[in-house]
């Protein structure tokens, strides 16, 4: 079985401890670790399988703290590097009644944008491991250039590359820059994740079929579109797969998507996934993967964060043979 690298950002999401409130009315905040690489990182650890987190941290106790819960949650930490230059990041977060979030951020730069592409070491992976990353780490930092690094270096050994763009636009200069570099990393992944709240801003196409085509570029092999609760679509050698969603007592939304794509990674860990092989492993195990992977998702919507949130293997087949 193969190990699952995440890059990107390792940070801390506060919480708060009331529903309802703008962000500047929120007055109590209780701390999780987050970061959308890491949650997948943990979702991988937690269903059973082997992750390993690319990042850098400060040198502060919220670097401690991110350190010590992706180790509790079974991740990897010997590529998690850490620095005197800059403060590990933040998030404070508003949920509105409904679990939906609004964020605002502390990191100008945050110690993950400062690894290096020197720091990444070719020799880390191997045929049949997976490389995931997320599009908040892709602004103009040297962190940039560390993705490009890996990326190649993935592929160079025959190991699959997982793309999920995680639109935070509050993070970028611009929603064109956002947009455009999310563009430019997508036909470097083979798989691609994408919400149905990005895919009209990342393609400009409003008709759905048309604009999850579209991104059909590169080396792109399948695009997961996740559509909530209403559940997933896989698309994959011209083929759709469809998944319903599952039922959830939400408070929390945070992480979901995370969950979803953490589950579903692990299920193609778990196959053994190969380059050559994805597309008939996917077209012969859609429904259980994209079952697996909603449960993953719906279940996390159920506590508070995110790693702290997720469900374990034998809650998501409850739910999933229910």
């Amino acid at each position: 079985m193969g190990k699952l690298f995440s890059i990107g950002e390792v940070l801390i999401d506060f919480i708060p401890l009331e529903k309802g409130k703008a962000l500047k009315d929120v007055i109590s905040f209780e701390r999780a670790p987050g970061g959308a690489p890491a949650n997948v990182a943990a979702a991988v650890a937690k269903y059973g399988g082997s992750s390993s987190m690319i990042t850098k941290l400060g040198v502060d106790a919220f670097g401690d703290f991110l350190v010590e819960k992706l180790e509790e949650a079974g991740v990897e930490t010997d590529k998690v590097s850490r620095t005197t230059e800059a403060n590990t990041g933040l998030a404070f977060v508003s949920l509105r009644l409904d679990g939906e979030r609004d964020f605002s951020f502390y990191r100008n730069p945050s110690a993950d944008l400062l690894l290096d592409e020197a720091e990444i070491d070719e020799e880390w992976f191997n045929k049949g491991d997976i490389l995931h990353f997320c599009s908040v780490d892709l602004v103009e930092s040297p962190m940039k250039q560390a993705h490009t690094k890996a990326i190649r270096a993935m592929k160079a050994k025959g190991g699959l590359v997982s793309f999920d763009p995680n639109v935070r636009l509050p993070l970028w200069k611009d929603a064109e820059e956002c947009k455009n570099t999310i563009l430019a990393f997508i036909p470097e992944a083979h798989i691609v994740k994408i919400s149905d709240e990005e895919l009209e801003f990342i393609t400009g196409l409003a008709d759905e079929e048309t604009a999850i085509s579209s991104l059909f570029q590169g080396e792109v092999k399948a695009i997961i579109y996740t559509k909530g609760a209403s559940g997933a679509e896989l698309y994959v050698n011209g083929k759709k797969y469809e998944s319903h969603g599952f039922k959830a007592n939400v408070q929390d939304t945070t992480g979901a998507g995370d969950a979803f794509i953490g589950g579903f990674l692990y299920k193609l860990l778990e196959n053994n996934a190969s380059i050559e092989e994805l597309e008939q492993l996917l077209e012969t195990k859609a429904e259980e993967f994209l079952t697996f992977a909603n449960a993953s998702g719906a279940l996390t919507t159920e506590g508070k964060g995110a790693i702290s949130a997720l469900p374990t293997v034998e809650d998501i087949n409850k739910l999933i043979n229910k």
